[in-house]
């Protein structure tokens, strides 16, 4: 059917940059999950106060979550930047629904002409008679 389109390298070093984009954005939004659940769970006492300890985790966590956020902005920005790619570099299907409209219009015309033309039969026709009848009365 249709052959794998091979891409120039500068599409192809394109699309390797969406691809680590996409698995650090992941990777960083795991991470920082998994950072803060271990940071919920409550520890043993340690030298520093509870009090202090819980400012530095509720912290831990604003940031963590704020890494989370802007991956996840990262994440939308990258699939803007692939529709973008895509509405741009992908001629074939481009071309493809140009032939398809261009196939429908032609239809359409075709369908238009022969009404046309059935019309105007239609028309020459009831013409003629209302000639007929208009050279043979008595009352012109």
């Amino acid at each position: 059917m249709s052959q794998p389109r091979v891409l120039p390298q500068s599409k192809e070093t394109l699309l390797q940059s969406f691809n680590k984009r996409l698995k650090d954005d992941v990777k960083s939004i795991m991470d920082n999950f998994t950072e803060i659940i271990k940071t919920a769970k409550i520890e043993e006492e340690t030298q520093v106060s509870r009090a202090t300890q819980g400012e530095q985790d509720n912290y831990e966590m604003h940031v963590r979550a704020a890494n989370i956020v802007r991956a996840g902005e990262s994440l939308m920005k990258l699939v803007s930047d692939l529709k973008q790619f895509l509405i741009l570099n992908d001629f074939p299907s481009v071309n493809e629904a140009i032939n398809q409209r261009n196939q429908q219009l032609r239809g359409l015309q075709e369908e238009c002409d022969k009404k046309l033309i059935a019309l105007r039969d239609e028309i020459s026709i009831d013409l003629y008679e209302l000639e007929e009848e208009y050279y043979s009365s008595r009352y012109k």
